[in-house]
This record gives C-alpha cells, structure tokens and sequence, in this order.
C-alpha cells in the first residue's frame, strides 16, 4: 500500500484564529480519587517527564526593629557599622549577592558553591515533578533552523530531548544538536524520507519508519515500509528491516506509525504488524490475519503495549483493544468496542483509554466524542463524553497513537476547553486546563485559565504535575507553565521573549501539527513536514525554533 506524503503544514498563526464558540459550563464537582501515578516522559503522556508546580520558597528577611525614638545618633551609627561589616563580608568573601534579573555571571560563594544568579542555579524541585524553576525565566533564542523547502510536500515526523541533545528528523536524515549553543553534534543520513516515528525513547532509543527509496518521477510515493532504531546520544542508526505478510509475498508491508514499550518496537497498519526486539531487531512478530479476517491496525506503546485489533470486512468491520505480551504478542486482555466504531485511537496503555469519534457525532471537528477507560481485566472502567464539543482533544481519523491535547495522571485525563471569548474588552481568545476522573468519567473541579489571549494545551506529566504551553497573543512570547494538581496553581518555567522577530518565528507553529518538547529549561518547536511556500513570503520559516531559559 503505497503511503502519500502528509499534508503540508497549515499557514501561522498558532491556535488563536477567532471561533464562534460560547464559553464552557462551570465543572460540576466530584469526589477527589486517589491519584495514580502515570510515569512518563515526553510528549504528550507515558513516558518520564519533567515538571514544577509551585513558586520556590521565599526566604523571609527579619525585620528591622524601629529606632527609638528621638536616637537619630545612634540609629545612624548602626547604620553606618552595618554597612562597614557589609563591605568587609564581600571584600572577604564571606557573602555574594546576585540579582536573579542580571546576566547571570556571579562569582564562587565561599563554601565553592554556585551562586542563586548563576545560569546552573535552579530553585529546587517541589514534590510531585523532577522539573526546576530557571533563575531567570525570560527566555532567549537557542537556535532557530531554517525549514527545507522540496518541491512536494516531505514528512519530517520525529523530536527527541534528551538531557545533552535535540534531536530532529529532516529530509532524508537525522540531526541531533547540542543544547549549550545549539551547534550540530551529529548527523545521520538516511537512504530515504522519515515517515514516521514515536515519541517514546527507551534506552536512549527510539524508533523511525522511513520509505524504501527517494522518490522518483516515475514513484513519486515510495512505500513506508523500513524501520530504524536510532541511538539518540550518538546518532547510529543500530539497525533497520522490515516485515512481510504471512500471506505470501516477497514484498515488505507497508506501516503508517511505529511505537516503543519497554524492550520491543512495534510498527502497525492496514496491512497488519510486526515487532522487533528494540536492541538487536530481532523480529518478534509479522503481520498476519487469522480466519476471522483479524489483522493489528496499529499500537500505542509506553508502560504497556496496547494495540487496536480490526476484523470482519467492509461494512461489517470491529475493533477490539487489546494490552499485549510485549514480547509474543499474545494478548493479556481485550475489550470490544461497540459496533460501528471503524476507527480509534489510544491516549493511554496505563491504564488502557481508548479515543473514539462514536457515530461521528464529535463536534467542532475534535475527532473525539468518547473515551472508554478499561481496566487490567479488559472490563469497561468508565465512558467520558466529549461530544458536546466544549472541550478540545485532537485525534486523527485513522492512525491509532496520534491523537494530542491529553495528558493522563493522577487518575484523571487533562485537556483543554474549546477556544472561547475573553472577559471585559480584550478580542483575543483564550481557554481553560481541566480533568475528567478516569474512575467515575465525571468532570472534576480542576480549572487553570491560559489567561487573557492565551490558549493553553497540556503536553505532558511530571510527576503529579502538568507541563503546559501557552500559546501567546500577537504582542507577547509563549510560556510554559507547571500545574500543581492538588491546587491548579501555576509556576511560569519559561516566558519567550516579545519582540517582533522572536514572537512570529515561534507563531509559525500551530498545536495542532507541530511537536513540542521541553526539558530543563529548553524548550523545542518543530513541523511534521515541510514544501516550497506556494508563494512568497515576508518571513522565513524554520523546521523548529528553541528557547533557552537559564
């Protein structure tokens, strides 16, 4: 099955275009459940991830006791002794002060410490998320790479952050970039277009679908039928392969996504799928399809390895979600969805939520009207409706790992509300962070406002915190905010600069096709695929823009 290129990447203007759309109903409340903690890391759940959710501790200063009254004399003695034992505590070394507001250069303290103004100098992390607070959060511009420009359109799926190393797919390679100054630190050619790739990394590895060969005039679309494990710090491509159908046939099957859950790379389609062993490529599994015209349409990896399994024939087809041996793929559970569901996607393999547009009727073009939350038994736990179109998920029509704008944790699922009016006089839109409990399906009490002219989308957990980018108003930068879950209150970790260059660079990228990854202090933008401008244009454009905030 031959796989066209993606389509190209939608013009500016991030997420903020006007919608005639009335504000959402106050959440009712719920009884608070016993969170569960979701580890992961990455875009948007599942994997470990980088979060802080509350302003560092303020030390207090003791207050200065009044003078008494009528001792001008005296009070101005102490004053001046004061400052001369000042003086000679920084003269001596004994204490160093640095404004967090300065450049950041500030010398040794005399216990060999880092002073608070340096830029390695982070408050310390509250419980519940690994991420810091930067002593600076006013971000500059790391590196912003121009975007390649082929005549049609060309995938460019894939971003990694790492603790050393950005790492983006381009036309026919792999780059990786050290986060000092951005500088290259290792490139990977490959011998044809990236076509897929997930957001997980195990090992410091991940997985990349890539086409049997460039395109030609006479193949124009390649099959996307190779896939590559890659080794993030170094940039080897440690093995590739693929897979073919147990139904006979020399050639390769073609897959539409790939995934990592643990130790196993599983790769899927409407051709069926395989699995490889993440280290060596050894196979596990090839596609097949069983009596019942069964086949694996894709998988979901992270914590668990979950799959959507189709069978029957048009129109009479089925899906049923499975969580798998990642190793045999033999499945450990299953649970049916309803007749008439032709396509879902999965925001969770720990626990198993499935994603679907339930008789099409999703409002607002979400492409989600129901979660269903399955249990470890593959019983059904709980069915969230979404299909009032108050609130914004994202989900694909066909692919099964690609659906954005949920996060899972705490034993709830986060997502925004649909874009809506602002309050008093301001025309821009803006909406709010909340979360359905995973075990009643009822909307909770959660609420975070993006704030006037804001709009704010979850991209992963830390911890019990939620990383969040807030995509800004024409005259201002991005943030990126950590939400404490108990409180919803928000700890600003980065703020991108205002000014006019800065500003439309980062707005070229809307949230709905464009990555986002932000670890320690950096933080990444980049497309999905890249063409020559049908026109001319006053701005370059950039396959990805970064921020730094020290």
């Amino acid at each position: 099955m031959s796989t066209p290129p993606p389509p190209q990447q939608p013009p500016s203007g991030g997420f903020g275009a006007p919608r005639s759309v009335p504000p959402p109903p106050p959440m009712p409340p719920t009884v608070p459940q016993q969170p569960a903690q979701q580890p992961g890391y990455g875009y948007p759940q599942q994997q470990p991830g980088y979060g802080y959710p509350q302003q560092p501790a303020t030390v207090q200063s003791p207050a200065r006791p009044a003078a008494a009254g009528g001792n001008v004399v005296r009070t101005q003695l102490m004053i001046v002794g004061a400052a001369l034992v000042a003086m000679a505590l920084i003269i001596g070394g004994g204490f160093w002060y640095v404004s967090g507001d300065g450049d950041g250069g500030g010398a040794p303290t005399a216990d060999g410490g880092t002073p608070s103004g340096s830029p390695d100098a982070k408050a310390p992390a509250a419980p519940g998320g690994t991420e810091k607070v930067p002593t600076n959060t006013k971000s500059k511009t790391l590196l912003n790479v121009p975007s390649p420009q082929p005549a049609d359109s060309v995938s460019v799926d894939g971003s990694w952050l790492t603790d050393s190393t950005y790492v983006k797919s381009d036309v026919a390679k792999v780059i990786g970039y050290n986060l000092v100054d951005g500088g290259k630190k290792w490139e990977l050619p490959l011998p044809a277009h990236v076509c897929g790739a997930t957001k997980h990394v195990s090992d410091n590895k991940s997985a990349i679908l890539f086409q049997e060969a460039l395109p030609t005039e006479d193949k124009k679309y390649p099959q996307c039928n190779q896939v590559g494990v890659i080794d993030l710090n170094t940039g080897k491509l440690l093995w590739s392969g693929s897979a073919k159908s147990s139904t006979g046939g020399d050639r390769p099957v073609a897959f539409s996504e790939v995934t990592i859950s643990g130790q196993t790379v599983a790769a899927g389609g409407l051709s069926g799928g395989a699995a490889w062993n993440l280290a060596d490529g050894k196979s596990l599994w090839t596609p097949k399809v069983d009596a019942e015209s069964c086949y694996d349409l894709g998988y979901a990896g992270g914590e668990a390895l979950a799959v959507l399994r189709k069978c029957g024939r048009i129109p009479n087809q089925s899906l049923t979600a499975q969580i798998l041996d990642p190793v045999t793929g033999a499945p450990k559970s299953s649970y049916k969805l309803s007749p008439g569901i032709e396509w879902a996607g999965i925001i969770s393999t720990k626990p198993l939520i499935v994603a679907a547009d339930v008789g099409d009727t999703a409002k607002n073009a979400t492409g989600v009207s129901d979660l269903f939350v399955v249990d470890d038994a593959g019983q059904l736990k709980s069915r969230i409706s979404l299909a009032a179109g108050t609130w914004a998920p994202e989900c694909p029509a066909t692919e099964v790992e690609q659906c954005s704008k949920m996060v899972v944790g705490n034993g709830k699922v986060y997502l925004p509300t649909y874009e809506h009016q602002g309050s008093g006089s301001s025309v821009g839109r803006t909406n709010e962070l909340v979360s359905f409990d995973l075990q009643t399906g009822k909307p909770t009490t959660d609420r975070a406002d993006a704030g006037e002219s804001y709009t704010i989308t979850p991209l992963r957990m830390d911890g019990s915190n939620v990383i969040a980018y807030k995509s800004p108003p024409y005259n201002k930068g991005g943030q990126i905010v950590s939400i404490d879950s108990k409180t919803m209150k928000e700890t600003v970790l980065m703020e991108n600069p205002p000014e006019k260059t800065g500003q439309r660079a980062e707005a070229q990228f809307s949230a709905d096709h464009s990555e986002f990854r932000y670890h320690n202090g950096k933080f990444f933008i980049s497309r999905t695929t890249v063409r020559k401008p049908y026109s001319e244009k006053s701005d370059p454009e950039y396959l990805f823009v970064s921020f730094t905030a020290s």
